[in-house]
Order: C-alpha cells, then sequence, then structure tokens
C-alpha cells in the first residue's frame, strides 16, 4: 500500500490510519481497476471519505470523493440503495458533498429524480426490487434520509407504498413470488422474507424512518404494528436460547438447532433493532423491553467461533453478514436504548476487529464496498469507538 500523505496522528488511531492509507490506495489505481462493490456508484467510498474528513484527514477525503465523482452514476441505473442503485448514488453525494460542497447540488437533483420516479403498485409476486431495502423502495426512502431532512413530499409516495404492502396481519402483501428453481432463492419462493436486508426487518426499518420524519399518520403506524407483530410471532429460541428469526416467515415448528446466522442481515440482531426502533417511535414501551431483551439473548450467547462464518474475508467482516454489522446494531442499542448488555457486546467486537486488522486491509484492496466491503467495516469502527457522523447510519436502517 503506498504511504498515507495525511499526518497519521491527525485521525487518532489505527483505524483511521488504516482508512487514509486504503482510500489513498484505491484513489491511485486506474478506473478499470479501482474497487467498489463492483459498481461504480457505491457510497462506501465517499460515506468513508466523510467520516475521515470530519476527524483530521482531509486531503485522503478530497482525492477520494474527487476519483468515485467521476463515474458516480454510472451503475445499474435502478431506484435502489445498493447493487448500482441511484439512491446509492445520492448517498454517495450527499455525504461526498460534506467534503465536496459543489457535490450538494448534484445530489438534490438526483433527489428530485427519485422523488419523481413512481414506486411500483404490483400486490402479487413481488419480487426483492418491489420492497425490499437493498435494490427495493425501502433502501431508497432510508437513503433519502441519509445525511438529510427529508420532506413529506419525498418520503410520502414510498412510505404509502410500503404501508399498502402492509395492510394485512399475515403481510400476504410481502409474500414473494417467482424464485422456484433459482439456484440460490428458491427457498424464499411463496414465502415471506424476515430479515433487514430483503425482508419485514428493512421494511419495518423504512416505516419507522418515515413515522420519525412524517409523523404517527394513520396508515403507516397501521402497517408498523401488522409488521412487528408477524415478526414477534415468528420468533423463536434456538438451541443456544438466542431468540432468532430464520429467513422466512414459519410455516410450522421451528427446526431444532442452533441458529449460526445472527448478522445484520438475517437473524437477532437486524430484526430486534427493527422491532426496538419502531417500538420507540411510537411509544410502545412494552414492545420495546421485549425487542430489548431479545438482543440482550444474543448478545449473552454470541459466540465469534459460532456466529462469525463463512469462505470470503467479508462473511466475517463486513457489515452484511460479519462482526462489523454486528458491531453497529450494539453500538445503536447502546446509544439509544442504553442496553448494557449491548454495551458489553460492543467492546468485544471491537477487540474482534481490531486483532483483524491485516485482515480488514487486504479486504480493502479488494473491495471497498459500504456493504460488503472494508469501507463499511471502517465506518462502523469510526462511528462506533471514535464518535465519527452517524449521518451515514440511516443505510443499515440504523441510526
Amino acid at each position: 500500500m503506498q504511504q498515507c500523505t495525511d499526518n497519521p496522528g491527525t485521525t487518532g488511531s489505527a483505524v483511521g490510519d488504516l482508512a487514509v492509507g486504503l482510500l489513498d490506495a484505491w484513489s491511485a489505481r486506474p478506473a478499470r481497476d479501482a474497487p467498489s462493490a463492483g459498481h461504480p456508484s457505491d457510497p462506501g467510498v465517499p460515506v468513508l471519505a466523510a467520516l475521515l474528513h470530519g476527524t483530521g484527514a482531509p486531503r485522503a477525503a478530497a482525492r477520494a470523493v474527487t476519483v468515485w465523482a467521476r463515474t458516480a452514476g454510472r451503475g445499474r441505473g435502478h431506484p435502489g440503495l445498493y447493487d448500482g442503485g441511484l439512491a446509492g448514488t445520492l448517498v454517495g453525494l450527499r455525504l461526498g458533498a460534506r467534503v465536496h460542497p459543489r457535490l450538494g447540488p448534484v445530489a438534490d437533483r438526483l433527489r428530485d429524480h427519485l422523488v419523481r420516479t413512481t414506486p411500483g403498485r404490483r400486490r402479487e409476486g413481488l419480487t426483492f426490487p418491489d420492497y425490499d431495502l437493498i435494490v427495493g423502495p425501502s433502501g431508497t426512502l432510508v437513503a433519502l434520509c441519509a445525511g438529510a431532512h427529508p420532506t413529506a413530499s419525498e418520503l410520502g409516495p414510498l412510505a404509502t407504498r410500503l404501508a399498502t404492502l402492509c395492510d394485512t396481519d399475515d403481510l400476504t402483501g410481502l409474500r414473494t413470488s417467482g424464485y422456484a428453481g433459482h439456484p440460490q432463492l428458491d427457498w424464499l419462493d411463496g414465502r415471506v422474507n424476515t430479515g433487514m436486508g430483503h425482508g419485514v426487518a428493512g421494511v419495518t426499518a423504512a416505516l419507522t424512518a418515515a413515522v420519525r420524519h412524517l409523523g404517527p399518520r394513520e396508515d403507516l403506524t397501521r402497517a408498523l404494528e401488522h409488521a412487528t407483530r408477524w415478526l414477534t410471532r415468528q420468533s423463536f429460541d434456538d438451541a443456544r436460547s438466542v431468540r432468532t428469526w430464520d429467513g422466512a416467515g414459519l410455516d410450522g415448528p421451528p427446526p431444532g438447532g442452533p441458529r449460526a446466522r445472527q448478522a445484520w442481515c438475517y437473524g437477532n440482531p437486524g430484526v430486534s433493532w427493527a422491532l426496538w426502533d419502531a417500538a420507540d417511535a411510537v411509544g410502545d414501551r412494552e414492545a420495546a423491553a421485549w425487542a430489548a431483551t431479545a438482543f440482550t439473548t444474543l448478545a449473552e450467547g454470541y459466540d465469534e467461533r459460532f456466529h462469525l462464518f463463512g469462505d470470503r474475508p467479508a462473511d466475517v467482516l463486513a457489515l452484511c453478514h460479519g462482526a462489523a454489522g454486528v458491531l453497529a446494531v450494539a453500538d445503536a442499542f447502546e446509544r439509544h436504548a442504553g442496553l448494557p448488555a449491548a454495551a458489553v457486546l460492543k467492546a468485544r467486537l471491537l477487540a474482534h476487529l481490531m486483532d483483524r486488522l491485516p485482515a480488514v486491509e487486504a479486504l480493502g484492496a479488494r473491495h471497498m464496498g459500504l456493504l460488503g466491503g472494508a469501507a463499511g467495516t471502517l465506518c462502523a469502527l469510526l462511528t462506533a469507538a471514535h464518535g465519527a457522523s452517524r449521518a451515514w447510519l440511516p443505510c443499515l436502517g440504523l441510526r
């Protein structure tokens, strides 16, 4: 890695120094070689740059945002938050404008374009782009909240769409279709996904954000009630006494055994946070206490050797599947719920990731995306351990 040109002491930590070095190395690569989650619009680089800019590394941040902005918007062009979506470009521009203010008007124009893009109206045969946080309207809604104060006119159509999909107790409006025979998603065909990335937890997080910005609109609070009660009914205690969720709603008694996938995307962390934050937003103390207790079962039973697994570094280090995502959730629970068990788990995961900074560096040489790359891992560390800006956390359904 090329030598950092910012003062190594300005960020105050090994995490900051590594982030500066990775951004410098990323900026120096030819555009065709620069890793950015496979999509030039991925917001990982500008989000990390914005956090570093606020903690004392302005030159590395400015270079990285400049390079990123040259190809921003050249992804797949769908309105979603990840996988090359324009909502991800918006987040990158909005946070990048903290480094280069001239990007602010560009962000405003893209915001206006996204707001004019009418969300789909299908009620049957739904797939992820129709509702989810990764490529669907849930992600577009939370992206509008990242680093901004969205208006009712901006969030209203997306919030209405999501509320319409959650207008029944059994959430039939979120039942997926079209995945029969799919090599990875056949298990989901005809079922309702529970997770934060592709399921009800992510829709719940988006509805909660809408309530916080728009107020307790009747259709939104009713939709939240349906979604949260449904999620609560799908929960069970696994063989390790962790309150958890399988990837889709239960068709009967849950199969026995422990559940290894406990991550932001699936399992306890993302779902329990979505439930707690929704309850907090509407003032339901009983439901909030239930969700906090659910997360406590994970915090007290979390085992890095069992719950962190996979063949790729991202599986164990990054936000989606790995330690960084659980860290971000634990940090949110500590900050907003004052949950003692969350503080203990947060400290453990900080130490776990600090011991593996060389592996984070190796991941960053290949992948600087937000959700699955080193940029997101470093953002989680800078925010949880060093008080960096929390403006990016809506991208995870957090705050």
